[in-house]
């Protein structure tokens, strides 16, 4: 009588601590894939890229040859086009600037039509300070700070080796801060390598 019970029990206390035990690490698998994808999405390394003055973009309207073309975004943060003229463009991402190009032909022009843009050639990105060589240079995917010292001719030997400042394009206030040397370089940044005195 006595074996039964305890047999049901262990059983149960089996099938209990099965359940508990899966539920806990699916509660754990849930929030580390959730993570994963908000920092896909939201992490500054994922954000949708900010057209700007210098970046050399494709428009493509479909079926319509003539309307499409390479365009060269001006120092106003613009480009023109034929048909529609200038469309600001400057600070938005791409989806946006196929909308904003969109909504012109609307007006007045074409319908529902569709429109891609992508980007050929993005704006240099700059170096200053204690490098042999400062300047503009084109920019190049996955680029680290380091990469740029090398670039500007490595550092002088006046420079605070390691010490760098960027000012981020899409910063609007223009705020320069400290960069570790394998940070990741985005087109329009500003670099400075710091002097030493002494």
């Amino acid at each position: 009588m006595t074996f039964l019970p305890t047999l049901s029990c262990r059983l149960c206390l089996i099938g209990l601590a099965l359940v508990l035990g899966s539920g806990a690490v699916s509660a754990e698998q849930r929030p580390r894939v959730s993570i994963q994808g908000l920092t896909m999405a939201e992490g500054p390394e994922q954000s949708a890229y900010r057209v700007g003055t210098g970046d050399r973009v494709k428009v493509a309207v479909f079926d319509e040859k003539e309307l499409s073309g390479i365009f060269i975004v001006s120092a106003e943060q613009g480009i023109s086009l034929p048909l529609i003229g200038g469309v600001r463009v400057g600070g938005m991402s791409l989806r946006e600037v196929e909308n904003a190009i969109v909504f012109r032909l609307k007006d007045g022009y074409l319908k529902d039509q569709q429109v891609s843009v992508e980007v050929l050639n993005y704006r240099p990105f700059y170096i200053l300070g204690e490098v042999h060589r400062p300047g503009s240079y084109p920019y190049v995917g996955n680029m680290t700070e380091l990469n740029a010292v090398v670039l500007g001719g490595g550092y002088t030997h006046r420079a605070k080796k390691g010490q760098l400042f960027m000012t981020r394009a899409t910063d609007p206030e223009r705020l320069e801060k400290p960069v570790k040397t394998t940070d990741i370089v985005r087109p329009g940044d500003v670099i400075r390598v710091a002097e030493r005195f002494f």
